[in-house]
């Protein structure tokens, strides 16, 4: 649920900071961006926190149950948010990010089916955690992957000879 807290209030922090004059984050798509990078650098940092041994008992078999695939992802998550804030790495980290999240989605299902505790609390139960997923996936294709509608309309358009 601290993902979902950082996404939404951090996208309409950013946005009211855009409105009052930091230009650059005045839209909604650089907005919720920026707020999904942040997110992304919370969780990946998690992985190399007090968690991280949360995270080992979270991964289902028949895949190794090892720090070192909980390091990796942590990693790729935080490369993920910085190529989100750097316009050349954008559409790469975000595709990297869908995958990861898809990759990552077995580890949930098998906390929640198997009563694995995150930090003493008890796992978030399926129902709520595929549409926090796939809200986050949505929105690291909204603002990184799908071209803007003006973007495709200006480029169709005439060019002045």
């Amino acid at each position: 649920m601290v993902t979902l807290f950082i996404l939404v209030f951090g996208s309409l922090l950013l946005l009211g900071i855009g409105w009052l004059g930091v230009t650059w984050l005045s839209s909604w798509r650089t907005a919720v961006r920026v707020a999904l990078a942040i997110m992304f650098l919370f969780t990946g940092l998690t992985h190399f926190s007090d968690m991280r041994h949360d995270f080992v008992e979270m991964i289902p078999a028949p895949l190794p149950m090892e720090l070192w695939l909980v390091y990796v992802t942590g990693a790729l998550e935080i490369a993920g948010a910085l190529g989100l804030l750097i316009p050349r790495l954008r559409r790469p980290a975000a595709i990297g990010l869908v995958l990861l999240l898809i990759a990552m989605f077995p580890a949930n299902v098998h906390a929640s089916l198997n009563g694995i505790p995150l930090r003493g609390e008890p796992p978030m139960s399926l129902w709520l955690r595929l549409p926090m997923q796939l809200l986050f996936m949505g929105a690291v294709w909204w603002t990184s992957l799908r071209t803007p509608l003006h973007a495709t309309s200006q480029a169709n358009a005439p060019q002045p000879a």
